[in-house]
């Protein structure tokens, strides 16, 4: 299956990227949050409001496959109890601190040798991914250098529309150019990222999951996923390379 696979689109939290939790890291953003909104409160209790608060919006963001800007995110769910019109101009960094107050996001282990490998050996990459904020993934790929790897990455934030409606696979696709037949999405959750994939004609699905969460999971016909990896490496056994012609051109074996 994998030699007609052009393109190897990525998912972040959990795939690409995981969290640390380096509590001085996250108690300066709560500190940054509390003084950002004005308020007088407990950062961690505030904080864990807002995490109250941030389920009731992500419940309303599943049921609709829709990620609201972050100022009406902050304004309708999040802080709805502060000045509209001073909380909204916030949203960004708001929404970017709050995510920092959950720990620290790095690259798993061997991960850029392997999106670089991934590169080298001819496919075309991009990264689809559901997320709240708009400065944080653009911030990280220049600052870490990660942006020149990836032709199209497509944020549920920036586009509107969450995983696993198939509109965001579509997206990612005709940005990179290549046929959604022809494309490889590979994430960590068997529900979201395997049903989205699937309904959008992607030609490969790969899910990234521990043996433990494998053992407790119910795999059905509708979350199948083609191939179950345990660790980011494996990927180089799964995509050996795009086949070329004499001439040097990609082409089919």
């Amino acid at each position: 299956m994998t030699h007609n696979i052009e393109a190897i689109f990525l998912d972040l939290g959990n795939t690409l990227r995981i969290l640390v939790k380096d509590q001085d890291h996250m108690a300066r953003a709560r500190q940054r949050i509390v003084e950002l909104v004005g308020t007088n409160e407990d950062p961690v209790t505030f904080v864990a409001k807002l995490e109250e608060r941030y389920k009731v919006y992500r419940k309303w963001a599943f049921e609709n496959l829709r990620e609201a800007p972050e100022s009406e995110m902050w304004t309708r769910w999040l802080a709805p109890d502060f000045p509209a019109e001073e909380i909204a101009p916030l949203g960004a960094e708001l929404t970017y601190q709050y995510r920092q107050s959950m720990g620290r996001r790095v690259v798993v282990d061997g991960g850029r040798e392997v999106v670089e490998e991934l590169q080298r050996r001819g496919y075309t990459l991009g990264i689809i991914s559901n997320l709240i904020g708009t400065r944080e993934i653009p911030e990280w790929l220049e600052a870490e250098d990660y942006g020149r790897y990836f032709k199209a990455v497509v944020l549920s934030s920036v586009f509107g529309r969450r995983k696993p409606d198939p509109s965001i696979y579509f997206e990612a696709a005709k940005r990179a150019g290549v046929d959604p037949s022809k494309c490889a999405y590979v994430g960590d959750n068997l529900k979201r990222d395997v049903t989205g994939t699937r309904a959008a004609g992607f030609g490969q699905i790969v899910i990234m999951i521990s043996p433990e969460e494998l053992a407790e999971a119910e795999i059905t016909d509708e979350n199948r996923p083609d191939v179950i990896i345990h660790q980011f490496r494996q990927l180089l056994d799964i995509f050996p390379g795009i086949p070329r012609s004499p001439n040097g051109e990609k082409g089919q074996e």
